[in-house]
């Protein structure tokens, strides 16, 4: 029988429960999305995803952690990363002609970049973070708060070579990296964490534009996250759920190889599809079927969440009872996928990354 586990899941709490561990455990779990909530400090994450690790030691565990408004962590040590678009500003600054002045032009911005990404990577890595979803590859066009400086740039050039600087740093972390949000989230005003957002741009547009970087990025992208957001040109439905857009363009017409995990479910992007008002297992099945490797459900395993956590489980006994059913079908190269994002290297443990040079000199350009 095939294995193949997509579900990424979350926790309330700074440590497991049973019930975490029995959700855990399924084998539909692949792993888990950590929050701020799920943060004390520094001995409290570690022995966290230890305890994770130890359900199951494929677990991926998975964070929002990118730099700017967008870091969970940000306390006991952690370095406290810029917003992406301020390695844009970096890339826009004249050059000094003087060796000693630093942080100016396009090579001091690629350079910070993989600093940001290494320091990144690194700091999550040594509390036993396999994961951060990053980075953005969404154009600044000045209209989406969402989005906002979480961007690099307007230029799909410049937003290219400053995320591959920044993957190179995750890289030499041992860390896969996630770009987001295919084929673009810029644009759109409209927050799709609460509204459906509409681009009615043609696709012509949109590759030549927004959908750039992932062409250009797709020998270095280890996986994708696309925008819950409805390109009506394209597809009726919002690129997550498309296969036009995963099968058609992202993979067979950009090129992409890695894998590709939906964004949040519980999304008011990603609650209406052809239409119609869905439950998070019918997203599940659709995002899957659509091309998804993986499907995230966020925030539901609170007590304060509608079912008070109940939603988790039914999602696990839904997604069980639809593959029984045929409903959708596990695939041996979505697993391979996933196993893929999970380092492979040793991390170095935090009071040995503190002193070491290359953290160090990362640091320097970050300051």
């Amino acid at each position: 029988m095939t294995f193949h586990a997509p579900l990424i899941i979350d926790i309330a709490g700074t440590q497991l429960t049973a019930q975490d561990r029995k959700r855990l455990k399924h084998p539909l779990v692949g792993g888990m999305i950590l929050f701020a909530r799920n943060w004390q400090n520094r001995e409290q994450l570690t022995a966290l995803c230890r305890d994770i690790k130890k359900v199951r030691a494929d677990l991926l565990i998975c964070v929002d952690h990118e730099g700017g408004r967008v870091q969970r962590f940000k306390t006991d040590g952690f370095t406290h990363l810029p917003p992406m678009r301020a390695l844009g500003e970096m890339w826009l600054r004249e050059p000094s002609s003087t060796v000693s002045v630093k942080k100016a032009g396009p090579l001091d911005a690629t350079n910070a970049a993989t600093a940001c990404g290494y320091v990144l990577g690194a700091e999550l890595r040594a509390c036993g973070v396999d994961l951060s979803f990053t980075p953005v590859l969404d154009l600044d066009y000045g209209e989406s708060s969402v989005i906002g400086d979480r961007a690099f740039a307007r230029d799909p050039r410049v937003v290219s070579l400053l995320a591959k600087s920044l993957m190179h740093g995750l890289h030499k972390s041992g860390m896969a990296n996630c770009g987001k949000h295919f084929p673009g989230h810029g644009f759109v005003k409209a927050d799709s964490h609460t509204d459906i957002p509409v681009d009615k741009r043609s696709l012509k547009a949109i590759l030549a534009d927004d959908a750039a970087p992932y062409r250009w990025l797709n020998t270095v992208t280890s996986s994708v996250m696309p925008a819950h957001v409805i390109y009506p040109k394209v597809d009726a439905r919002p690129a997550g759920f498309s296969s036009i857009w995963l099968n058609d363009i992202l993979r067979a017409q950009l090129g992409f190889t890695g894998a590709i995990f939906s964004d949040d479910l519980s999304m008011a992007g990603a609650r209406l599809i052809d239409g119609k008002t869905v439950s998070y297992t019918e997203a599940a099945v659709v995002a899957l079927n659509a091309g998804c490797d993986l499907v995230l459900l966020c925030n539901q395993s609170l007590p304060t969440a509608e079912g008070g956590g109940k939603a988790v489980d039914d999602l696990i006994e839904g997604l069980t009872e639809a593959q029984l059913k045929g409903q959708w079908q596990a695939l041996d190269a979505s697993e391979a996928r996933r196993r893929a994002l999970l380092p492979t290297t040793h991390a170095l443990p935090w009071d040995e990354l503190m002193v070491h040079a290359d953290y160090m000199q990362a640091l320097d350009w970050i300051a």
